[in-house]
């Protein structure tokens, strides 16, 4: 039997996941992690290449054990990552500086951008469609502003997925699905577009080659193999975003299929051609798809995933010790006391993640509204309900908004990721949605997505399309509550106004945004 590994750098987590070529997970190993604020630079969000390359390999090293294979039972391996995160190396491929994907250090750029170059944030949208607030010429100017002697060594830039490939095989490359999402990208070509850069006065001959998912790259280097426990022969194979490949581990491959990715940030993607200029608000991402040709309209959601970690570690001590003693997963009893609770957690408003605004994207400060003092209706439970519909809530109006810009009819979603795990956060979705919600057997499906682009590189799959159509097996089905339905549109309509209240606050610097895109 051969086996594939995928690795996926995630924006809470590494993990190391190890699959057969049928696609049935043999292993994990996963680590949390932090992205730490660099010192005197406020909202900065810094990625610790050093001390992040040694998480990712003990848990390459855990996978293997768990399995109980040897590095050489691994053909072949690929890795994802959070988009947007940047690693900058030097002219001998070592790393001289990373940031994680919602860095958002650089708002004195942004604005210099906006106030010296008018227009140009509107005319690269249309080339590439990405603002400014994530992209990697702001982050890149703020270097070469505050770090010049850094800046005029940087020889070559990749994703953080990429660099979890290069220190692998010593080959630094990126494909479309994951190089898109810096904005220095074409949709149309899928590929770098290096003029931007020359546009704003940065280097524009920092590029690697950028290749489909599932091109091979090169075979584990000696280092990386002692390092790993991986075999010299185990091939290593260009990898993706984690949207793109979390969607071909959904078999979300084809035009008009829609996913929502339940992770740290939840993203919810209609796969469009990419040849579709994106909307003229610029109020919706547009990536390019791990899938050649096609692009993926996508609406985000900040920190839904970890929002709900916080919400456990800093309230939920007893559900901990309940779990630990019944050999179950805390978010388990959560979700049986949040069952007993109807529908709209007894009016419980939550404010953490705005719905999408790409053009100008900023979040209320976070906090419960509509909480009560009658500990037998406001409590953990009813609560954490409350967190559960409102990531539901986020993700419909996404949805609606990428609907009126695709004109995509949506009646199924493909649900994934440790959200999807929750039998009642699937039934929320569906009736939230009003769509049936289906569920993947194998739930974890950016890393399928991403072993999937390791068999097709070393020719057991024949392309990401058919191995995807063969692989997704379903686990489960949710059909809407069209009651609850009707009911949670009430319930929308109200976060929606309740938002823009809190908003105001923000306007008024009363209360502080939970995140803010750069230059706002």
């Amino acid at each position: 039997m051969q086996y594939l590994m995928a690795i996926d750098a995630g924006t809470g987590s590494i993990r190391a996941v190890i699959f057969d070529t049928l696609g049935n997970q043999i292993s994990v190993a996963q680590e949390e992690w932090t992205h730490l604020e660099e010192v005197g630079v406020p909202n900065s969000m810094s990625f610790d290449c050093e001390t992040n390359w040694d998480a990712a390999c003990r848990c390459i090293r855990e996978s293997l054990q768990k399995a109980n294979l040897s590095g050489d039972d691994i053909v072949a391996l690929s890795a994802t990552s959070m988009r947007e995160g940047i690693v900058l190396y030097d002219a001998d491929g070592v790393e001289l500086w990373a940031v994680a994907n919602v860095d958002a250090r650089a708002s004195h750029e942004v604005k210099y951008l906006k106030e010296n170059f008018v227009g140009i944030e509107e005319e690269f949208y249309k080339l590439s469609g990405q603002t400014f607030a994530l992209g990697a010429i702001p982050r890149i100017l703020w270097l070469k502003n505050n770090k010049p002697e850094i800046y005029e060594r940087v020889a070559k830039i990749s994703m953080i997925g990429d660099w979890i490939l290069a220190k692998l095989s010593g080959v630094i490359a990126t494909d479309p699905s994951n190089g898109g999402t810096t904005g220095i990208f074409s949709l149309a070509n899928r590929d770098w577009h290096a003029k931007m850069a020359t546009r704003v006065g940065l280097k524009d001959d920092i590029f690697p080659s950028c290749h489909e998912v599932g091109t091979l790259l090169g075979t584990v280097n000696q280092k990386a193999s002692s390092e790993t426990g991986l075999s010299m022969q185990t091939k290593v194979v260009i990898g993706g975003g984690d949207v793109g490949l979390g969607s071909i581990g959904l078999g979300v491959v084809k035009l008009g299929q829609v996913a929502v990715l339940g992770g740290s940030f939840w993203q919810q993607v209609v796969n469009i051609r990419s040849d579709t200029p994106p909307p003229q608000d610029m109020g919706i991402r547009v990536n390019p798809h791990a899938v050649p040709n096609l692009s993926q309209a996508e609406g985000i959601t900040f920190f839904s995933g970890l929002v709900m970690r916080w919400f456990r570690d800093v309230f939920c001590e007893m559900e901990k010790l309940e779990a630990e003693k019944r050999g179950i997963d805390t978010y388990e009893v959560l979700e049986e006391k949040a069952s007993k609770v109807p529908v709209g957690s007894y009016g419980i408003i939550p404010i953490f993640s705005d719905s999408m605004k790409y053009g100008k994207w900023y979040h209320a400060a976070p906090s419960f509204l509509n909480l009560s003092l009658d500990p037998k209706i406001c409590n953990r439970a009813s609560m954490f309900r409350s967190l559960q519909e409102n990531a539901c809530i986020v993700s419909c109006v996404n949805l609606e908004k990428i609907k009126e810009f695709t004109g995509v009819e949506i009646d199924e979603i493909v649900f994934a990721g440790g959200a999807s795990r929750g039998v009642l956060w699937s039934q929320i979705l569906a009736d939230v949605t009003g769509c049936r919600v289906k569920i993947p057997r194998v739930t974890e499906a950016t890393a399928l997505g991403t072993a999937i682009a390791a068999g097709v590189g070393v020719g057991i799959y024949s392309s990401m399309r058919e191995a995807a159509n063969k692989l997704v097996v379903w686990e489960k089905e949710y059909v809407p509550n069209m009651e609850n339905f009707v009911k949670y549109q009430a319930i929308k309509e109200r976060w929606q106004k309740a938002y823009e209240v809190q908003l105001k606050l923000v306007d008024d610097n009363i209360t502080t945004s939970m995140w803010k895109a750069p230059g706002l």
